[in-house]
This record gives structure tokens, sequence and C-alpha cells, in this order.
């Protein structure tokens, strides 16, 4: 059976393996139940969306395309179907830095601090030519930064607290603390 539950990440913390080496770890709590189930027949695919409530009055919900034959609407998923070594991939929200320019954007060397370069330290330069006569799309220029779909793939598993229904990770998680993240096997 695939194993998928949906999370929301409390943040970072260090935690000692029994070799008593230091792990960095996030750690991300795991409170959700199956709200519905897609079948064949009804719907024209196979699904299961699972619910977790995101503040005092709203749910995060997801659907993932698995066909879970023994789950019913209401069944808790636990963080029992993960085992300490499995490898998870896990999507989310990445974090948003805001509106950046080229050199933070894109890693942009910008101009010369002399030789007269006198205001041009961080621009990035040259954006269009003679013809065609306009900015090509796709140019890489100053905007918005982060705030996007983000994957980590191969994500550790290497600690599990089932009372609690806490997992610890060893790797990149994405978004900020109390952000909502989706985890499915690898």
């Amino acid at each position: 059976m695939a194993k998928f539950i949906l999370g929301r990440k409390l943040g970072m913390t260090t935690i000692f393996n029994d070799a008593r080496e230091a792990l960095n770890v996030t750690l991300v709590e795991c409170d959700t139940r199956v709200s519905l189930i897609r079948t064949e027949e009804k719907d024209g695919f196979v699904a299961v969306q699972l619910a977790m409530p995101k503040t005092k009055n709203k749910t995060f919900k997801k659907e993932f395309r698995i066909a879970a034959t023994e789950m019913q609407i209401g069944d808790e998923v636990s963080v029992e179907s993960f085992e300490i070594g499995d490898k998870v991939n896990i999507s989310g929200l990445g974090k948003a830095k805001g509106f950046q320019g080229v050199v933070k954007r894109y890693g942009f060397k910008g101009g010369n601090a002399s030789h007269g370069g006198k205001h041009n330290l961080r621009q990035p330069g040259s954006i269009g030519a003679g013809y065609p006569e306009h900015v090509i799309k796709g140019k890489r220029m100053a905007g918005r930064m982060g705030g996007k779909r983000v994957t980590s793939k191969a994500v550790k598993v290497v600690f599990i607290d089932k009372a609690k229904n806490l997992m610890a990770l060893k790797g990149a998680v994405p978004g900020v603390p109390g952000a909502m993240v989706e985890i499915y096997q690898a």
C-alpha cells in the first residue's frame, strides 16, 4: 500500500540517534482524516482526499490519486504507516521572499564600482536589442521571489512519535513553520 499523509511543519530541532550523533531535523505534526473517496464509476478516476485542520475554522484538503480500497470516510491516517528509515517526498509552498532585484533573485554580478560605473552597482544591465524592439518574454528581471510550490525528494524519516502524531524528517521541508505539507512515499 502506498504511504501518504498531510502534515503541519512545526520547526526545526536537534535529536540524538543511537550512536549519539546529533541530527538536525524538522518536526511535522500529522493529524489527518479521510474526507472523501473518489471511485472510477462515479468520478472517472480513483483518489483519496485527506483533510487536516489548518486553523480554528479552516481545513486543509488534498487529493492523492491512489487506490485505497480499505479506507473509509472518517478514518484517521496516522504516522504509524511510516517507518524509521523510509524515504519520502514532501510538497508544499516554499518561503515567499517578496519583490527582489536581479542580484538576489538570479545571482547577477552587477556593474562595476569604478571606471565610470557610478550608479549601476546592482542593476541588470541591457534588457533588449535593436530588433525585435521589445523586451523578450522570460527575460530574467526583478520581481517576486519564492512562494511557489516546491517538492523535496528523498527526505529521510528519522523519528516517529505515534502518541503525538509527530514525524522528524532529515532534509529540506518546504515552507515556514506552520505551513501545510503533503508527505508521500518516494
